[in-house]
């Protein structure tokens, strides 16, 4: 079945190509996304689905490159985010523990996942989001992050922004070690290359750490394994005509802790957690002279076993969740001399079980197109899209973005973006489900002024945004301990509910002053006020939780001399709450990192840093431990 949708949907889409193409210019437009990452650091795919300049554009989008990637060394890609504005981050313990990103206060389930272009979501997780903690920073080339709803172009779960990460490409080997603090090994491998039409790429990594207790009174360490395998293959068919494929394998076992009869609190336990995930691509991809197509099917299954020695060797928890999609991307650049669009359509197939939840299925369709207007000064772009939900029917999404020049240098842009993300299958139909659950909507905007004084290599970039989006029926989970009527009646242990109306709007400023050659300083700031404003609700007003009011990272990198680089973090992150009454506070906190690199040759870099500096203790969820002071060495070699 899987190939007959392939085959079917790609031989649709090679009939669509007109049979003048083969006559087109042989410059044709770079891919959209998959296998050809561009190198510059402020090109963009997410704002309207093409590569574009994130400054030619009203969308607020924060992008990282491989520079970037190397500077901040190791596998957490949580410290990278964390460079963004708008972003805040927790975790259940050590790396590789469950790691939620929550972007300008939506959910952590409210922001789409992509990894070379593949949709991570695990439908059998309880919200269908994607745990940060199983994807590991070293071999990545890019991170892109667009902040808002954007549902116009990348459909639902796109409620509260995406995150699009690209595999490391790059001619010819290259490989990374470190050994550090916890007895933590990470190695990378990668290597690409040319075979005639064939562009060949694949990449490998492996961390192995003891850890450190997960709870934040334990002493007993967990630890974390994790193995990823990605590869890629492009076959160029004619000058306009490409064939791909890829596929990641990730294969974890991480150690936790959980809460023990009799006291039932967070405490040592010998559980642990075996995790794999699966996905991949294949497709066709049309670069002409004025127009671009690319039609894929693509696929991804994460599967979770849990075990607790304490009740036997067998699993006491299991879940299985899959998606497969068919998709149709293109643009068309020559309306006119100043406008082009993007239009697509698409399928998605969903299916989860557990341990004690048979297979249940579920489908979505959509049909979209985007008009960009650009003509200097001014950029434009609106989009609407369709989805058609098997449960839940149909949902219309408008999207629109504008970027002004208004002198030298200084443009003001602006965003509106509305979100939909229907109900997961776990939380429909699980033993915690509610049949009765309403799709989560939302609407969000975002009004800024950039002023980018750059020249030569010095001089300053200053921002500033303000946001807002607003979500109607968003889904909580409401406990039903010792509470036995209303929406807890025969749900013992808990269920779903539509959480009538939560807002959230605050500042987001950015900051980059470049004083001498090798001498550069930034700054990321973001205020947020996110609350329950359900009328009548018993936390009408009551913060979000783990939504901080202040956010902030400051960031230093010097390199006094070619062969040496030096740099810091600063994170400050101010008070929050665990939980929607905001009875459990979490402390506000500072953490600071170090960092060195040598260059001996070309080829050949040492490296090292120190995390948590100042040693301090802190929590970014309710009883869970966070790294104490830690160092690590290590070398990275290009061939």
């Amino acid at each position: 079945m899987f190939w007959f949708r392939i085959v079917a949907f790609t031989a649709a889409c090679l009939i669509a190509i007109p049979s003048q193409a083969q006559e087109a210019d042989d410059a044709a437009l770079e891919p959209l996304i998959i296998y050809h990452p561009p190198a510059d650091a402020f090109i963009t795919v997410l704002a309207s689905g093409a590569e574009e300049p994130t400054f030619w554009n009203g969308v607020a989008v924060s992008v990282f490159d491989r520079a970037d990637i190397e500077a901040v060394q190791g596998a957490d890609l949580a410290r990278l985010l964390a460079r963004a504005p708008g972003v805040v981050l927790s975790r259940n313990g050590g790396n590789g523990s469950f790691t939620a990103l929550r972007v300008r206060g939506a959910e952590a389930e409210q922001v789409l996942v992509l990894v070379d272009g593949v949709r991570l979501a695990d439908p059998a997780s309880p919200g269908a989001g994607f745990d940060l903690g199983t994807l590991m920073l070293g071999n990545l080339a890019k991170v892109e992050l667009q902040r808002g709803a954007n549902s116009t172009l990348w459909g639902s779960q796109a409620l509260g922004g995406v995150l699009a990460v690209t595999s490391a490409v790059r001619a010819g080997p290259a490989a990374t070690f470190e050994y550090g603090a916890y007895d933590s090994y990470y190695a990378t491998v990668s290597a690409a290359d040319e075979l005639g039409p064939l562009d060949l790429g694949v990449s490998g990594g492996w961390r192995d750490s003891a850890g450190f207790s997960a709870a934040a009174g334990g002493t007993e360490p967990d630890g974390h394994r994790q193995f990823d395998l990605a590869g890629r293959v492009a076959a160029h068919l004619t000058t306009q005509l490409e064939a791909f494929a890829l596929g990641r394998l990730a294969d974890a076992r991480l150690e936790t802790d959980g809460f023990p009869f009799p006291d039932y609190l967070l405490a040592d336990t010998a559980e642990y957690q075996a995790m794999r995930q699966i996905s991949g691509a294949a497709g066709l991809a049309y670069y002409g002279g004025d127009l671009v197509l690319r039609t894929s099917y693509s696929a991804a299954a994460t599967e979770r076993q849990n075990y607790d020695p304490a009740f036997g060797s067998d699993r006491g928890y299991s879940t299985s969740g899959t998606s497969e999609r068919v998709e149709l991307r293109g643009q068309w650049g020559q309306i006119t001399d100043r406008w082009q669009v993007q239009f697509g359509a698409d399928y998605e197939w969903l299916g989860f079980s557990t341990l004690f939840d048979a297979r249940r299925t579920t489908g979505t369709g959509a049909l979209f197109v985007q008009l960009d207007y650009d003509e200097s000064p001014l950029h434009f772009a609106i989009g609407l899209r369709r989805d058609e939900h098997r449960q839940f029917g149909g949902e219309w999404s408008l999207g629109t973005d504008t970027a002004y020049e208004i002198g030298r240098d200084i443009r003001l842009t602006a965003s509106y973006g509305e979100g939909f993300k229907a109900p997961s299958l776990f939380q429909l139909l699980s033993d915690y489900g509610n049949a009765a659950l309403r799709p989560e909507r939302a609407r969000s905007f975002d009004a800024g002024l950039a002023w980018d004084g750059m020249g030569y290599g010095y001089g300053a970039r200053l921002a500033i945004k303000a946001f807002r989006r607003d979500t109607r029926d968003q889904i909580v989970f409401e406990s039903c301990y010792m509470v036995s009527t209303g929406i807890c009646a025969n749900r013992p242990n808990g269920t779903y509910d539509n959480r009538a109306r939560t807002r959230a709007f605050g500042l987001e400023a950015e900051a980059g002053l470049w004083l001498t050659k090798g001498l550069e300083l930034t700054a990321v700031y973001t205020l947020t006020h996110a609350s329950d404003r359900t009328p009548g609700s018993t936390t009408h007003g009551n913060a979000l939780a783990r939504r901080p009011r202040h956010a902030a990272t400051i960031s230093a990198q010097w390199q006094p001399v070619e062969t040496i680089s030096l740099s810091a973090d600063l994170r400050l992150v101010s008070h929050a709450f665990d939980d929607g009454a905001n009875r459990v506070r979490l402390g506000s906190y500072q953490v600071l990192d170090l960092r060195g690199s040598l260059d001996l040759s070309d080829m050949l870099q040492l490296f090292a840093r120190i995390e948590n500096v100042t040693d301090n203790t802190y929590e970014t969820a309710a009883g869970y431990a966070q790294a104490g002071r830690a160092g690590y060495i290590g070398a990275r070699l290009r061939l």
